[in-house]
């Protein structure tokens, strides 16, 4: 809307100008005036930021010049042509509005919240399931053929164009729900950088569960229980992330398994630091890809700190409710109250152990 009637102002002072100049330069100015304006405003689309948010903005820009100063040549109605336009985006600008947010609301932040939370899950489940595919260990609670969370990952791979949209059109949605006005829609940006930078590493690891050279298994039963808990461990983080985003509120259960998973890295660390591969008479190719799993697991630790923090980070700003802050009834037998109703508050470490 402000496009168009600042494009629409223009327009007509355009017109007056060309105007002023008598039927032979009339022609000449408006021409001007439309490549000089069409041009000046492309090249701004080329700059990220305006690309980003204003992009169709500044195309609507040069349509509504080009429509008001060009008509203004062939027609004398100039200002019921301004008018028309003008009317028609108003029109049509409120019954979109209304419809989206009164009759079918469609939030482009919820949506976005909503995917940050279902990638950081994806991985979860991935390193959740990598140590058992990995070491061949069977899960009963898993059925053999269900592979599906091995694969999921791939989806996190590609979504910066559609985080980046999101975030934009989210960015000039009203206050809604749970989403206040000036949510942090730049910090959910951060945390699906973060998340790619897992996905890639979690694709690399994905490489190792089919590659043509293994480990032998002397060595991957070296290493398996610190890799099974590093994996698991982590996966468990960022599902308790995901939980946390999608519940709003304060993600401090994933704290435990951060601080497993660390006392898992050292373990693993160790484990490495004190294999020799002439104590065992292995070949380098042997030894290499078990290697490369250990190291790349540890780098996902740091990976999963990361988002970690910065999942804190938007509770913060975003004002997420506390888990101890919650008050639960709970039946209480005492001697004067034989009803035993009392109101008890949680501490944290109550919660902790419920969720």
């Amino acid at each position: 809307m402000i496009a168009t009637l600042l494009a629409g102002f223009l327009g007509v002072l355009a017109h007056h100008v060309a105007d002023s100049s008598g039927k032979t330069g009339e022609p000449i100015l408006l021409g001007m005036f439309g490549f000089l304006v069409a041009t000046i405003v492309t090249f701004m689309r080329f700059f990220p930021r305006l690309k980003a948010r204003y992009d169709y903005g500044l195309m609507i820009f040069i349509l509504t010049f080009s429509l008001v100063s060009v008509s203004s040549y062939r027609s004398d109605q100039l200002m019921k042509i301004a008018e028309q336009r003008l009317s028609t985006i108003i029109i049509g600008s409120c019954i979109a509005m209304l419809e989206s947010i009164s009759i079918c609301p469609v939030w482009m932040g919820t949506d976005l919240h909503n995917l940050i939370a279902s990638n950081i899950d994806k991985l979860g489940c991935f390193l959740e399931g990598f140590g058992g595919e990995y070491f061949e260990v069977s899960d009963e609670g898993k059925a053999k053929d269900d592979k599906s969370f091995l694969h999921l990952y791939k989806s996190v791979l590609g979504s910066k164009g559609t985080e980046e949209n999101m975030a934009n059109l989210a960015a000039w949605e009203p206050g809604h729900g749970r989403f206040r006005y000036n949510h942090p829609w730049e910090q959910y940006l951060k945390i699906g950088t973060l998340s790619r930078q897992c996905a890639y590493k979690v694709d690399a690891l994905s490489n190792y569960l089919h590659s043509n050279i293994q480990a032998s298994g002397e060595i991957k039963d070296g290493i398996r229980e610190a890799c099974m808990e590093l994996s698991s461990e982590t996966g468990k983080v960022l599902k308790e992330l995901a939980v946390a985003m999608r519940k709003m509120r304060r993600p401090h259960p994933a704290n435990v398994h951060i601080t497993r998973s660390k006392a898992a890295t050292e373990e693993l660390k160790s484990l490495l630091r004190a294999a020799r591969c002439e104590e065992f008479n292995f070949n380098l190719l042997d030894v290499l890809p078990a290697a490369t799993v250990a190291s790349i697991l540890i780098d996902i630790v740091t990976c999963t700190e990361n988002i970690a923090e910065a999942v804190h980070e938007l509770a913060s700003l975003a004002k997420f409710r506390s888990a101890d802050s919650l008050v639960v009834v709970v039946p209480a037998p005492d001697l004067e109250d034989p009803a035993g109703t009392t109101q008890y508050q949680p501490t944290l470490q109550d919660l902790i152990a419920i969720i």
